[in-house]
C-alpha cells in the first residue's frame, strides 16, 4: 500500500477514499479526538482569505476546510477539488454544500488558470501525492502574487519519549477503529495511513519543499505530540510565469451528481 509508486499508488489513494468517503468525518474525528476541526480553523487562518477573496481547498474530500473558509470569509469563492469524487458527493450532500464549488481535478495538474486564487490550502493531500515537488509547484502557479498556501498533513512521530505510544496508536489503535466503523472495506484504508505517515517527509524536509517551488516565509507549526503539522508560506509578489492559461481552462470540470 504505502509502498506503491506512481500510477499504481495514484489509482490505489483514488478508490481508497471512494470506498471510506461515508464514515471519513466520524473516523476523523474519532482518530484525532475531535481535534481536527481546530486544525482546520488554524490553516484558514493561516491562509489569511481577504474579503471577497478566492480559495481553493485541494483534497476537499468533503469539503470541511472548503466550509470552514465559507464561514470565516461569507462573501469569498470557495473551490473544493479532488480526484475522489465518491469523497465530494458527500461533501455536496452537507447543508451547506451548495455554498462550494466542487472541481474534479488532478493535484498534479491543475485546470486552473495562473494566478487564479488568493489562497491554497490542502488537507492531507501532499502525503498522497506521487511526485510533491510538482504538486507544490502547481499550487505556485494559481496563486496570484502575494497568495498564501497552506498545507494541513500527518507528520511522522518524532524521536521522543511519547513515540512508541503514537506508534500503537497508528500501527493498532487506527486500524481496528477502521474495521469496527467501516467495515472490511476499510481495513485496509486504515492500515494505509499510519504506513504513509511514518514514510512521510518530516516538517523540517517539507518547509524545504516549499520554499524550492518558489515560496517564501514558509513555516511550520505542529499538533497532536508532532504527528500533525501545518505548514504556510506566501508567493512573491513579483513573479515572471509562463502563460498557459487557455489549456488550463479547458481542461477544468465541475462535479455534477
Amino acid at each position: 500500500m504505502a509502498h506503491l509508486t506512481g500510477g499504481e499508488r495514484a489509482r490505489y489513494v483514488q478508490n481508497m477514499f471512494d470506498r471510506i468517503a461515508g464514515r471519513y468525518n466520524l473516523m476523523n474525528r474519532l482518530m484525532t479526538f475531535g481535534q481536527d476541526m481546530r486544525w482546520r480553523r488554524f490553516v484558514i487562518r493561516q491562509a489569511q482569505l481577504p474579503a471577497g477573496g478566492s480559495l481553493l481547498d485541494l483534497a476537499t474530500g468533503t469539503g470541511d476546510i472548503a466550509f470552514e473558509a465559507r464561514q470565516a470569509v461569507p462573501d469569498a469563492t470557495v473551490i473544493g477539488a479532488d480526484f475522489s469524487l465518491g469523497m465530494m458527493r458527500v461533501g455536496q450532500q452537507q447543508s451547506t454544500g451548495a455554498q462550494v464549488g466542487w472541481t474534479g481535478a488532478d493535484a498534479l495538474n491543475l485546470p486552473y488558470a495562473d494566478e487564479s486564487f488568493d489562497a491554497v490550502v490542502s488537507g492531507y493531500l501532499v502525503r498522497n501525492v506521487i511526485d510533491i515537488s510538482r504538486t507544490l509547484n502547481e499550487q505556485f502557479r494559481v496563486l496570484k502574487p502575494g497568495g498564501r498556501i497552506v498545507i494541513l498533513d500527518t507528520s511522522p512521530p518524532p524521536n521522543n519519549v511519547l513515540r512508541p505510544f503514537i506508534l500503537m496508536h497508528l500501527k493498532f489503535v487506527i486500524p481496528a477503529l477502521g474495521r469496527l466503523i467501516g467495515g472490511k472495506q476499510a481495513a485496509d484504508a486504515y492500515t494505509y495511513l499510519p504506513e504513509s505517515t511514518q514514510a512521510f517527509k518530516t516538517p523540517p524536509e517539507l518547509v524545504a519543499l516549499v520554499q524550492q517551488a518558489g515560496f517564501e516565509q514558509v513555516a511550520f507549526k505542529t499538533f497532536m505530540f508532532g504527528t500533525m503539522a501545518v505548514h504556510w508560506g506566501e508567493k512573491p509578489r513579483s513573479v515572471a510565469q509562463p502563460h498557459h492559461t487557455q489549456q488550463k481552462q479547458e481542461q477544468a470540470h465541475t462535479l455534477s451528481l
